[in-house]
């Protein structure tokens, strides 16, 4: 299934939705039609589990394509928001996990040129998160240098505490598009947080994607353009740490949780690493593709105080 969070009009609450050929179809609304108690919140739906994905498909399946009055909106006719426009926790994100992302990132970051050991792991505020089309936020007081980085995010499905990596993708629920916004200027004594936290920094959608459709996270091509100039290109095949180590990895001192989110890194050809340089401003149009997945489509915008 494709799930999305949606807004069916500027003034009208956010639903949960399940995408059918060019329909958006209203979860809970669906649910009523057949008696079926389903949630109105992505997180909810997460909560609800297997049992839950199950009441859905059912649903599905007894509508044969044909659905009430009021449960379907034409795709096009909605505003797409982050699948999870709130999540509980700060989203992880793996940095250097692809060999030539290390090998730039040395030449130009000043970090380590050994591939690393582990994955190297952190944070991204909940405040980040944005949906589709909504502006990245260029403050020139803050950065000159702001990059890009297209990344596959791994929605947790189910709770994982010390899990094998045999058994880590049976914990995801599953798969969505995050552009990894860095102001490379920012980086303090060598935490990221300041550099990769910062409201607008985490561009999330345009839909998760069940991981019942992708049963290989590790065969998907992921792209970045600005202005449609093609920036990266790469294959999720190349990371050094694959989704299942990085669950394994992580699960061994933090427990993840239903509804968490992982960023599981980028690959060479962002902005640090070219030469010369290039960086985001104002004006700039990012946009980044993850195959079996969406697009995310991103204008840059002067948010610079006055």
């Amino acid at each position: 299934m494709k799930l999305v969070t949606y807004r069916a009009s500027v003034e009208a609450a956010a639903r949960l939705g399940v995408v059918v050929d060019d329909l958006v179809v209203d979860v809970e609304a669906l649910g009523e039609t057949f008696g079926e108690d389903l949630p109105d919140t992505m997180l909810g739906l997460i909560d609800a589990g297997r049992p839950g994905l199950e009441a859905l498909q059912a649903c599905l399946d007894g509508a044969e394509g044909r659905f009430a009055p009021g449960t379907a909106t034409a795709l096009s006719n909605v505003r797409l928001m982050a699948p999870i426009p709130r999540p509980r926790k700060n989203i992880y994100g793996i940095g250097l996990n692809f060999v030539e992302h290390v090998a730039e990132s040395a030449r130009t970051l000043d970090t380590a040129r050994d591939l690393p050991k582990q994955p190297i792991v952190f944070t991204k505020p909940p405040t980040a998160v944005i949906g589709p089309g909504e502006g990245i936020e260029h403050n020139r007081k803050m950065t000159r240098q702001l990059d890009w980085e297209v990344e596959l995010a791994v929605v947790i499905g189910s709770a994982a505490r010390h899990v094998s990596k045999a058994d880590a993708l049976k914990h995801v629920f599953g798969y969505s598009v995050m552009i990894d916004v860095s102001a490379r200027d920012n980086r303090r004594a060598g935490q990221w947080i300041f550099s990769k936290g910062q409201d607008t920094y985490a561009p999330f959608g345009p839909c998760i994607v069940t991981a019942d459709e992708i049963p290989d996270p590790q065969v998907l091509d992921l792209w970045l353009t600005v202005n449609g100039v093609e920036k990266q290109r790469s294959n999720t095949r190349h990371m050094l740490f694959k989704v299942d180590d990085l669950i394994a990895d992580i699960s061994t001192g933090m427990t993840l949780e239903p509804g968490d989110v992982i960023a599981s890194g980028t690959p060479e050809g962002v902005g640090a690493g070219r030469s010369p340089q290039e960086w985001l401003w104002p004006g700039d149009v990012v946009v980044a593709c993850v195959e079996g997945i969406g697009t995310l489509r991103h204008p840059v915008v002067d948010a610079t105080p006055a």
